[in-house]
């Protein structure tokens, strides 16, 4: 059975001319242990389609304390009250900004759910591996 934590939160979206309040739910679920997911309404996209995002745990982890990330999702301090969250897309960066409190206690809560020392990759990775390697892992 696996275990889904929902921590509804708000952040900010900031543009080059001003911010604009994105409501949007944190995530995380112990059947995908490795990853946290960011989740906006419909009414908060501009396609109108609810929309999620996915990235590492570990990712959030490292860049609540220093700037982390070199792909499509890059997290960092924004002084120390506050975390951006950087999404880049060939259309160009969505940046938004968190409560760092709020992004830790989710991630605390995370932690109970399962330890980080404790991840897995499941075992359809396993599988996976097998195939790859003529069933032999």
């Amino acid at each position: 059975m696996h275990v889904t934590l929902e921590q509804p939160t708000g952040a900010r979206l900031i543009t080059a001319e001003q911010e604009f309040a994105l409501p949007a739910t944190l995530r995380y679920t112990s059947g995908d242990p490795l990853a946290v997911h960011l989740d906006f309404p419909a009414h908060a996209t501009l396609d109108g389609e609810a929309a999620t995002w996915t990235f590492a745990r570990l990712l959030l982890d490292e860049g609540l304390r220093a700037p982390a990330g070199l792909g499509t999702v890059r997290v960092r301090p924004c002084g120390t009250s506050h975390t951006y969250v950087e999404f880049h897309m060939p259309e160009g960066v969505a940046r938004l900004r968190f409560v760092t409190a709020d992004l830790n206690r989710f991630l605390t809560r995370t932690y109970t759910v399962l330890a980080p020392d404790e991840e897995t990759v499941g075992a359809e990775l396993d599988r996976s591996l097998a195939t790859l390697f003529g069933g032999r892992v």
